[in-house]
Parts: C-alpha cells; sequence; structure tokens
C-alpha cells in the first residue's frame, strides 16, 4: 500500500485488534455471571449495580439512573461524529432448561405474588456483554477514532416499557445528541453469522383490552340478560375476518386473542366481559386500518347485542415499527461484508418486536439494528436440511434458549466495532 492510500474499514478494525484486545476471561466471567444472575423488567437492581461497577473501569462519563434503572456512558475523544450504541439487559419469568454450569435458579415473586423462575431466555446477557466490551475496545483504542461514543443500557425491553422510562427520563436533555443510533439482538440462526437489511426488520405491535358491557342475571334466565360472552365469542370471529379478508394478501398483520376472561362463578350469566388482543405489523398504514376495523367490529357487535352501554378499548405495551434506515445501512452493510464476508447475510423480516426505535425517534436521528445469529452450526444445518427448524431449533424466550457463547459473543463484538467505527474511525 503507497502512503497516499487510504487503508479500508477492515484494513483499520485489524490494527485496532492488533493492538488492543478484550480479556476473554474477563468478558466470559461477566457474560456467565449476567446470565446466572437475571432480574425483572424493571426490577433490575443487581444488573444496573454490575453494569456501573464495570463502566468504573474506564475513562467515561456516566449518567445514571436514567428512568430509574438505565445507564448511559459517555466516552468523549475529541471532535467527530456521536455514535449511540444500546443493549437490554432485562430478563423473563421462565424457568431455565439448560444443564450449563452457570444457568440461573433464581426464583422471585411474580406479578401476581406467585414465585416464578427467571432467565436470560432472550439474549440480552449477551448484549450487555458485547456492549460493554465494546466499551472497552474504545476506551483503550482512542488513538484511532473521534467523536463521541454513547453506550445506553437499557432495561425493562420485555415489557416494552424500559426505552419510554428512560425517554421520560430526560435522556435526550441529559446526554449528547447523536448522529446515528445503533442496536442488534440474537436469533435463532448459525452462529456468528450477522444478519441485516435495509427498510422493516421488526413488527410494529399493540396490545389491546376490550371490556364488553352486558347485562347479568341467573344462568337459568338467559332471556333477562345481556350474554357479554356470546358478543365476546362474535367479535373473536369476526376478528379474524378482518386480517382474512380486509388486509391485502401481499401484507402481513396479526390479530391474536390472547386472552378472555368473563364470570366468576357456574350460575351467573357475567355482567360484562374482557377480551385482551396482541397485533402486529410492518406498516403503519396496515396498523391504522386494521386498527380502524377492529374498534368498528367491537362497537358494532355490541349494538348487536342489545346493550346501550358502550364498550371500551385500551391500547397498551405498544411497540414502534422497527425499519432500518437505508441510507445507515448502505454505509455499514459493505463494512459487514468486508470483516465478516460470507457471514454477512441478509436478515429475514420477524413477527417479534422491539422497543428500541423509541431511542432514536425521541432524538430524530436514523439507525440501524441487526441480527447475530447463535445457534450451534451443526444444529441449525441438520434442522434446515430436515425442515425441522421449528421443532428442533430453540428460540427466544424457551427455557432452553441458549446461545453458543464463543461464536456469537465474537461475531457481537466485531458487529458492533466494525458498525461504530464506519462513523467514528479517524
Amino acid at each position: 500500500m503507497s502512503e497516499t492510500d487510504e487503508p479500508t474499514l477492515a484494513g483499520k478494525l485489524e490494527r485496532i485488534s492488533s493492538s488492543y484486545e478484550i480479556d476473554p476471561v474477563w468478558q466470559r466471567r461477566l457474560y456467565e455471571i449476567l446470565h446466572a444472575n437475571p432480574e425483572l423488567s424493571m426490577q433490575e437492581t443487581e444488573t444496573h449495580r454490575r453494569i456501573l461497577t464495570e463502566l468504573g473501569r474506564f475513562d467515561c462519563e456516566v449518567v445514571a439512573p436514567v428512568g430509574e434503572y438505565g445507564i448511559v456512558a459517555v466516552f468523549r475523544n475529541g471532535d467527530g461524529p456521536s455514535v449511540l450504541y444500546r443493549a437490554d439487559f432485562d430478563g423473563l419469568p421462565v424457568t431455565e432448561d439448560t444443564a450449563v454450569s452457570y444457568a440461573s435458579h433464581k426464583v422471585v415473586p411474580g406479578p401476581d405474588g406467585k414465585p416464578v423462575g427467571t432467565m436470560h431466555a432472550c439474549g440480552h446477557d449477551v448484549h450487555t456483554t458485547a456492549l460493554l466490551g465494546l466499551c472497552d475496545v474504545m476506551d483503550h483504542t482512542r488513538e484511532h477514532w473521534s467523536g463521541t461514543f454513547i453506550a445506553l443500557f437499557q432495561p425493562g425491553e420485555e415489557i416494552g416499557a424500559g426505552a419510554g422510562a428512560m425517554v421520560d427520563d430526560g435522556l435526550v436533555e441529559r446526554v449528547p445528541r447523536p448522529d446515528v443510533c445503533f442496536g442488534m439482538h440474537v436469533m435463532p440462526g448459525r452462529a456468528g453469522q450477522v444478519m441485516s437489511k435495509a427498510g422493516p426488520q421488526f413488527a410494529a405491535c399493540d396490545s389491546i383490552r376490550v371490556t364488553i358491557p352486558g347485562r347479568s342475571a341467573h344462568g337459568s334466565m338467559p332471556h333477562a340478560a345481556v350474554d357479554p360472552t356470546f358478543t365476546a365469542a362474535m367479535i373473536i370471529t369476526r376478528m379474524q375476518g378482518i386480517v382474512g379478508r380486509e388486509v391485502d394478501p401481499d401484507d402481513f398483520a396479526v390479530v391474536t386473542v390472547a386472552r378472555m376472561r368473563a364470570g366468576s362463578t357456574n350460575n351467573i350469566i357475567p355482567a360484562e366481559a374482557e377480551l385482551t388482543l396482541n397485533c402486529r405489523f410492518y406498516s403503519d398504514k396496515t396498523k391504522a386500518k386494521v386498527y380502524a376495523s377492529i374498534e368498528r367490529v367491537v362497537h358494532a357487535e355490541v349494538l348487536a347485542s342489545g346493550i346501550t352501554d358502550a364498550p371500551t378499548i385500551e391500547y397498551f405495551a405498544h411497540g414502534e415499527l422497527l425499519s432500518n434506515d437505508a441510507v445507515v445501512y448502505n454505509k455499514v452493510r459493505p463494512n459487514f461484508d468486508a470483516v465478516f464476508g460470507t457471514d454477512s447475510v441478509r436478515a429475514p423480516r420477524k413477527t417479534v418486536s422491539e422497543d428500541f426505535p423509541s431511542i432514536p425517534l425521541a432524538f430524530g436521528v436514523p439507525y440501524f439494528f441487526w441480527l447475530i445469529g447463535c445457534t450451534p452450526r451443526g444444529q441449525w444445518d441438520a434442522a434446515v436440511r430436515s425442515d425441522r427448524v421449528n421443532e428442533d431449533v430453540p428460540v427466544n424466550h424457551m427455557s432452553t434458549f441458549l446461545p453458543e457463547y464463543e461464536p456469537t459473543i465474537d461475531a457481537a463484538n466485531r458487529a458492533a466495532l466494525t458498525a461504530v467505527m464506519t462513523y467514528l474511525a479517524r
């Protein structure tokens, strides 16, 4: 290479790797500690403390708490762009069913007060471990980059509350405004593959609580009642017609009736019934159309029942459509291809949801969110060959979900550094 040649980012990353390497023993130990000690959403006291302890080793400004358990670490290194990278760190009310020595055995009171097992069944322990690893590299390789690196550690993703809580607690005013936001998620797929795409990656979602009015009477006197369970059954039936007959077959929508609640005993027609729906979309336009149809059906069926009281419709557990900015994607993806070669692949759209977009939307900046495969390659390839991926591969939120550590954390580390250095490399 001549003196006038500009080294590629891949070449710069090789120089960084040769000058500083994350201590694999430290990072593995950190991961195992996090995995063995999951905490439920918005209850992450010990995880919050652990992250603060780890950040204490670095030359950064720590802003905490933000939204009770959120943490932001700001690494300043002269003039240049600002880049924010986010990781979530809450666990799930799932009892772990793996044989690893660092499996979680924690049992805590659940929302109903009954004991419940806890587990990092979604890979947030990997996310947090990788971001702390990235902090370690950024802190020790300042000669290779300039600008501002912002590491954001978020609680409460599993209930869709953590990002909003941080925004509501003044996140935008308390930390530098980034030029771009990054994030990633481990998912089933060949361990170590980096999967990315422009446009919709994760679905928009909402839950909807519908309260259906009726008139109570003894079970022997149905003529004196207006039975809300019958009305609920009609609504449930009509819900399937919304997706099947009102949504373009080339589009995508899910309307799931996740819960029906009515009555308290065996011989009384109840005074009301309650439905809880879960809805998912890749298009905000389709979402608006489906929600209008849901409200139309609910009001019409209640009116058809003969009751004059109005139903109530409450939206909650909102998740924004996660749609990657094409300009950012087209800037970072070539570097993923250069660093990972054939392991940089196109991501499939996923019907799961994330509250990550709430953070870049609050700042009004573009974002890019990619996926890291975490399934042992032999297991994944065998499942694909036999067309048994759904049966043979544990997925996020299952009690047997466990990323293959080495290739997963290696890809998570390198992808994070590649994306950030796309903007901050000298």
